[in-house]
């Protein structure tokens, strides 16, 4: 009798260990006997691990979570290349004026060129054809004018005005204004008897340095009617307009 329940045992063995080896995941233990087994049962040898399965499809995508708290500032980056000009825009409204700047320093004082005479004859002209020597002195602060020869000299180049006004009497008048010996400027005046007369006349010339500026009586002794005394004055006058800036 004991015998025949072994082998009923053994018969129920194999299949039992089937479903246990058929569980996935199981932990290498020992299967407790199942209910209503026979006495004196004994557990079989643990099956092999199942294979993994296929992966699963993926799920849904979950809701968007809550904004996150601003960053913090990265690094900043290199340089670029400077681009290219714009067009010009349209010119903008006249703005207003802006507030008057602090007075600037004294500049230095420009150099000022100064040339000038002007004197009178103190005596009657007697001889022709030479230069007329206006003794009384004006004005010839830079002494430009020699009153021992009757000439102007100039010492600074530029542009020169030149004027004289002569009192005719006795006789006719005939002066010429000469640069570098070379008669520049004629005025005749006749001498209407028992009266005094005016002569004058007036020029622009350019100087160089050491020209020479003078009057004189041309022609014979007829013409030298140039007159002076207490009460009546023929004047010779020059001075420099603009001086040479090369």
């Amino acid at each position: 009798m004991l015998l025949l329940q072994a082998l009923l045992c053994l018969l129920i063995l194999p299949s039992h260990a089937e479903e246990v080896a058929a569980t996935e995941d199981l932990a290498p233990t020992l299967v407790p006997p199942p209910k209503g087994t026979c006495a004196g049962w004994m557990a079989g040898i643990p099956g092999h691990p199942g294979h993994n399965g296929t992966p699963g499809r993926d799920g849904r995508d979950g809701t968007p979570g809550e904004k996150g708290e601003k960053g913090d500032p990265g690094l900043l980056g290199p340089k670029g290349e400077t681009g290219d000009a714009g067009m010009t825009g349209a010119e903008g409204p006249r703005g207003f004026p802006g507030i008057p700047g602090r007075k600037g320093e004294p500049g230095e004082a420009a150099y000022v060129y100064r040339s000038a005479f002007s004197v009178g004859l103190e005596t009657r002209v007697t001889v022709p054809n030479v230069p007329i020597r206006f003794t009384k002195i004006f004005y010839n602060q830079q002494n430009h004018y020699d009153g021992s020869t009757g000439k102007f000299y100039c010492n600074i180049p530029g542009l020169y005005y030149f004027s004289y006004h002569i009192t005719v009497y006795m006789k006719d008048v005939k002066v010429s204004l000469f640069k570098k010996d070379k008669a520049m400027l004629f005025t005749y005046d006749q001498y209407q008897e028992k009266n005094v007369d005016q002569a004058s006349g007036s020029v622009l010339l350019h100087l160089e340095v050491g020209d020479q500026v003078w009057l004189q009586v041309y022609g014979d002794g007829d013409h030298n009617g140039v007159y002076a005394d207490n009460v009546n004055d023929s004047i010779f006058t020059g001075f420099l307009l603009y001086h040479d800036t090369n």
